[in-house]
């Protein structure tokens, strides 16, 4: 199993990020509460890291804290949630306001997330209830280092449109909370951050 990470920041593209260890380069998948903290790209870079092996691919997923990867730990657990879910979940709100809507059982916000319908919001909401206190008192061990967002030859808005149709919404979804987030000179980072809390308010 790899646990963690500690390179650097080779590439970055909402979800994916490549990093450079000794070396060799690891793919991960993190979500956006991860990205938001990510160093430029060339930067030096530390992810907690979880390790889900298929039949078909082996898949690195990577967290700036470990509160972060608890949640996603936990998550993954319950029937009909699997990463791509939990990554979502991660995406859409901080762990603290996670667990707050879990305490509140207030499944109609989990419902705002890609992937997940009513059925699943109410079953993630029962199987946390018991958790959620664990979790909230996990300490954030080891946040990702501040940085600004790395350069790329595309532009902001298209990275952006790429993260959410990673996410799971789909184009015209996508582009709509991008058009109603856009504004001059924002980064690739801000936007996502401005959708995805534009998409939780609707």
């Amino acid at each position: 199993m790899i646990g963690y990470l500690k390179g650097r920041l080779h590439a970055k593209q909402p979800p994916h990020l490549l990093v450079d260890v000794g070396g060799v380069g690891y793919e991960v998948e993190a979500p956006m509460s991860t990205f938001y903290g990510l160093p430029a790209a060339g930067e030096p870079v530390a992810l907690f890291t979880h390790l889900v092996v298929r039949e078909d691919a082996q898949l690195l997923y990577g967290f700036g804290t470990e509160s972060e990867r608890r949640l996603f730990r936990a998550l993954i657990r319950i029937s009909g949630v699997g990463p791509k879910i939990a990554l979502g979940v991660l995406s859409g709100a901080s762990v603290e306001d996670f667990l707050r809507t879990v305490e509140a059982e207030d499944a109609a916000t989990l419902t705002r997330i890609p992937g997940i319908g009513r059925k699943t919001a109410e079953r993630i909401v029962i199987e946390m209830r018991d958790q959620a206190r664990k979790l909230a008192a996990a300490a954030a061990d080891l946040p990702a280092s501040p940085g600004e967002s790395a350069s790329a030859p595309t532009s902001p808005q298209g990275e952006a449109f790429a993260a959410l149709l990673a996410l799971g919404y789909k184009g015209p979804e996508a582009s709509r909370l991008l058009k109603a987030a856009d504004a001059p000179d924002l980064t690739t980072t801000e936007l996502i951050r401005r959708a995805l809390k534009a998409a939780a308010q609707t």
